[in-house]
């Protein structure tokens, strides 16, 4: 199955793994946006979550080589995806939906249905 429930801008919450506990501070959301999207290997790039440090080499003159820190990539089932509408994690749901003589599908909050 090539297909992901989170899509490149949405915003996610981490559920579980390592970095679930960056954020465990009271009054502070695990949340981060999706920078890019794998669904082959059912990958996300979250920003600011899972650093890595990468030596790089300098490819041309004049470019500066060393160490940067990249986000890397986690599996999709440890994000779920939070709507802007409600502000609350919830699933994904599919509603097809009629606008000028086309029909559409589009994605639906679980909990307040509305779209996401």
């Amino acid at each position: 199955m090539n297909q992901l429930h989170v899509k490149t801008g949405d915003t996610v919450i981490l559920r579980t793994g390592k970095y679930k506990d960056k954020f465990s501070k009271p009054g502070v959301r695990r949340t981060g946006k999706v920078v890019g999207v794998s669904p082959k290997e059912g990958k996300v790039i979250v920003e600011g979550i899972n650093k890595v440090k990468k030596h790089v080499k300098p490819r041309r003159v004049g470019e500066p080589g060393g160490i940067i820190e990249a986000e890397a990539p986690i599996y999709a089932c440890k994000v779920q995806l939070v709507c802007p509408k409600c502000d609350s994690p919830t699933r994904v749901g599919h509603r097809f939906e009629e606008t000028k003589g086309v029909t559409k599908k589009i994605r639906v909050c679980k909990k307040c249905d509305k779209p996401v």
